[in-house]
């Protein structure tokens, strides 16, 4: 329910996004830094449509996104995973790609597992 709510109200994202920029990504609340993942996932999936690559952001979600093959079952052969607070510093240009990955802070596997040319998002105007 939560995450059909974020997905449909842009403003309740976008509010989750300042509290944990306001707040620090690792003080913020749990409920916003859920909403605030789950937002930002929402709006790489629509920047980038398909099913070519997962991304993982747990424990809150799981997304598909680029063109390509879809994945349907098992293990996808193009896989992202990070924690929370690692996601949404580089999903808000906080922190890079390129270090994130260097640091080991996030996991990429398989041949479209390459996220520089889509983050930083761009998030909508608050309305």
């Amino acid at each position: 329910r939560q995450r059909q709510m974020c997905i449909r109200d842009g403003s309740e994202g976008l509010a989750a996004v300042a509290v944990c920029r306001d707040l620090g990504f690792a003080a913020a609340p749990r409920s916003a830094l859920g909403t605030a993942v789950r937002f930002t996932l929402h709006l790489l999936a629509a920047a980038a449509p398909g099913g070519a690559l997962e991304v993982r952001v747990p424990p809150f979600a799981a997304i598909q996104c680029l063109p390509g093959p879809a994945h349907r079952r098992g293990t996808p052969p193009s896989v992202v995973e990070t924690d929370p607070v690692t996601w949404l510093s580089v999903a808000l240009g906080d922190a890079s790609w390129a270090d994130a990955l260097a640091s080991g802070a996030v996991v990429a596997s398989g041949r479209r597992a390459d996220l520089a040319e889509l983050l930083p998002l761009h998030l909508p105007p608050v309305p």
